[in-house]
């Protein structure tokens, strides 16, 4: 007897609990080896697949989606951004894209304040000194850093993360500036200071922590001139999307001594980031980790599920809908 469940393509190797209800409710095609598809090796793997699973690193850019099986119906992405599907071609083709929002939001606020704490402690420098075994013992001028408590945080994007991150800066008592699409309430912005112009704000960043969505707009919002308004001695924290930095720029910032430092959990063009960053010691690096908690992936795992059991099983609109 036929299969009669719809069937769904996993690009990913996807955390176990999520791939124990994908493959109940669905006739799930998994990828337990993990390989990256092309595209032409994903359209053939969606050869007669009623949806997509996919996470961000997957390219299903206007051609790839113009070349996906007619069978495809829905795009379901496992995380928050979705920058990397083609909405607007996913919509000529009637493919509904959805993504998982408000899961993620504390375990990447944290790894965010972890890159501050990072970048403004040297937490690079010390590790690597000790691993290396050259560390002989305390010494009163031995890596001194950034003094946090009390400093001024800008953050560039105040949605959900943005302002988690703001929450946790204010236990260690940042004065917190931000700039946004539009002002928050006074209840969500707690004594902030709202900035309209993002440029306006930079001049009172002694950190600046871009939680902004990678779009047209913000495509290396973070350049030379923007860092030159940054006082001296400032550091940029990144937890939201690689592309929203111009790497050279704030590599030679970081180089001149014009930024102490710098906490990146996203890269432009990841995995290949700039080779200019590994030899930077004031770069505190991370490999993409912002929501990398067993809660929080399986979180985005049951969100993107929810999407698609919604639409391919109960026939409605998926909770979490995209547009372009």
């Amino acid at each position: 007897m036929a299969n009669s469940k719809p069937r769904v393509l996993a690009t990913r190797l996807f955390p176990p609990d999520v791939e124990a209800r994908l493959t109940a409710h669905f006739d799930a095609v998994l990828n337990p080896e993990d390989r990256l598809y092309d595209s032409p090796s994903l359209t053939k793997a969606a050869a007669g697949c009623d949806a997509i699973m996919c996470a961000a690193g997957d390219s299903l850019n206007a051609a790839t989606i113009a070349a996906l099986p007619t069978s495809i119906r829905m795009i379901a992405t496992f995380s928050v951004g979705y920058e990397h599907v083609d909405v607007a071609a996913a919509a000529k083709r009637n493919i509904l894209v959805a993504n998982t929002p408000d899961v993620l939001t504390d375990a990447t606020a944290d790894i965010a304040m972890l890159c501050l704490l990072g970048a403004a402690r040297r937490a690079h420098e010390g590790a690597a000194l000790l691993r290396a075994h050259h560390w002989v013992g305390w010494a009163p001028t031995q890596l001194m850093g950034t003094h946090v408590t009390g400093k001024r945080l800008g953050i560039f994007g105040m949605g959900r993360i943005g302002q988690a991150m703001a929450d946790r800066a204010r236990a260690f008592r940042m004065q917190i500036h931000y700039s946004n699409r539009s002002r928050l309430s006074p209840d969500e912005e707690k004594g902030a200071v709202f900035h309209a112009n993002p440029d306006d704000m930079l001049a009172h960043c002694d950190f600046l922590s871009i939680n902004a969505p990678m779009t047209p707009q913000t495509r290396k919002w973070v350049n030379a001139e923007r860092i030159a308004r940054l006082p001296k001695g400032a550091i940029v924290v990144n937890t939201a999307r690689g592309g929203v930095v111009d790497d050279e720029a704030l590599i030679a910032a970081l180089k001149s001594g014009h930024l102490a430092s710098a906490g990146l959990d996203v890269f432009d063009g990841e995995p290949k980031l700039h080779q200019g960053y590994y030899d930077l010691t004031n770069a505190f690096l991370l490999p993409h980790m912002g929501s990398a908690t067993v809660e929080t992936r399986n979180a985005m795992g049951f969100k993107a599920l929810d999407n698609l059991e919604t639409y391919l099983l109960r026939n409605q609109t998926p909770p979490n809908l995209v547009t372009a």
